[in-house]
């Protein structure tokens, strides 16, 4: 067999690296409201300053699946779930190692349906569906992701439960919730039957963050073939809860954000409100850092962090650039909360 071999292009001595995209077409770099603010697309290198020191900073990623990207600082580092391909020990050790080296001073993270060994119980039944040789072994998975290395690295996994911390010395305590699960899919772990979701979700307490692998249903969760796949338990849930950030992935097409404001009355069976403002919409982007006077309410930020690039996003972010993972379309989303409201 021939091989035909090409000499590289000589790069010009004086060159420089192409700008950096920062928009897209229709849609929105930053959503802003009075005690909340997302980006979603920005220089990596150069990334928006936050509003003041009464306000933390929330970086929120998901669905990282080993790979490895440009993550900006702040005070706080929010992983959605999917840490891993098959969740073989291999591919934790990748992760988690990149995880550790981040400088987040405090690091959340939980599971998803691809990190296969998290689900004690149901993946000593299935593994052979993926892991063809044996189970992978759950003791060095456990080390790293609650051992002392991720002590040392300020590093938190969740499994349906509660964090409190304080992002900052001095600061306020936030409170977190934490939870792996997402409607049933093609026999994952972490799934359920739809039939016993309300049973699940009535277990979510109120917290100042929610984390799940899945999203609502209804709210950044359209697939490819126009099915809305989130849980709609989980969205009937939400105005009880009312998280002032609601963090998750698993639908990679959904990436984004979005801000909406709960009506004042505190009527469990409230629908989920509109957002003020939605990727895709016929709203401006806004590029302003700092949010407007407006009354005083209660809001969730919506963010589908998921990074693997999919869908009419990815189209569009490839028709002003490169779409790689955690790049453009799909970056980490920032999301800066103010301290007290």
């Amino acid at each position: 067999m021939f091989r035909s071999f090409r000499s590289k292009a000589s790069k010009p001595v004086n060159s420089s690296p192409p700008p950096v995209v920062t928009e897209l077409p229709s849609l929105p770099s930053t959503l802003t409201s009075p005690s909340a603010i997302a980006h979603l697309e920005y220089d990596p290198s150069n990334p928006p300053p936050i509003p003041g020191p009464n306000w933390t900073r929330f970086v929120c990623i998901s669905d990282t699946h080993c790979h490895q990207f440009p993550v900006p600082n702040g005070d706080v580092l929010l992983h959605s779930g999917d840490l891993t391909a098959t969740g073989r020990v291999e591919e934790f050790k990748v992760t988690m190692e990149w995880l550790y080296g981040l400088p987040h001073a405090t690091k959340i993270i939980i599971g998803g349906n691809h990190d296969l060994p998290l689900h004690r119980g149901w993946y000593e039944t299935h593994f052979q569906n993926w892991h063809w040789q044996g189970p992978e072994k759950y003791e060095p998975i456990l080390k790293m992701i609650k051992g002392d290395k991720a002590k040392k690295a300020n590093l938190v996994y969740l499994e349906d439960e509660k964090f409190e911390f304080r992002a900052k010395e001095g600061g306020r305590v936030w409170s977190v919730y934490g939870s792996p699960w997402s409607p049933w899919y093609g026999e994952w772990a972490f799934n359920y039957r739809r039939d016993t979701a309300e049973e699940l979700v009535a277990k979510f307490p109120k917290t100042d963050i929610l984390l799940t692998h899945g999203p609502p249903h209804g709210i950044l969760d359209m697939t490819m073939g126009g099915e809305e796949a989130g849980c709609e338990a989980l969205t009937a849930r939400l105005p009880t809860l009312r998280p002032r950030l609601h963090l998750f992935g698993h639908i990679h097409e959904g990436h984004g954000a979005e801000i909406r404001s709960w009506p004042s009355t505190t009527t469990p069976s409230l629908p989920i409100p509109e957002p003020q403002t939605e990727p895709g919409s016929e709203a401006q982007p806004s590029t302003s850092a700092v949010p407007s006077e407006a009354p005083d309410e209660e809001r969730t930020v919506f963010v589908n962090a998921a990074n693997w690039p999919m869908g009419e996003r990815m189209m569009i972010a490839r028709s002003v650039g490169r779409s790689e993972f955690g790049g453009l379309g799909f970056r980490p989303i920032i999301v800066d909360l103010l301290d007290e409201v």
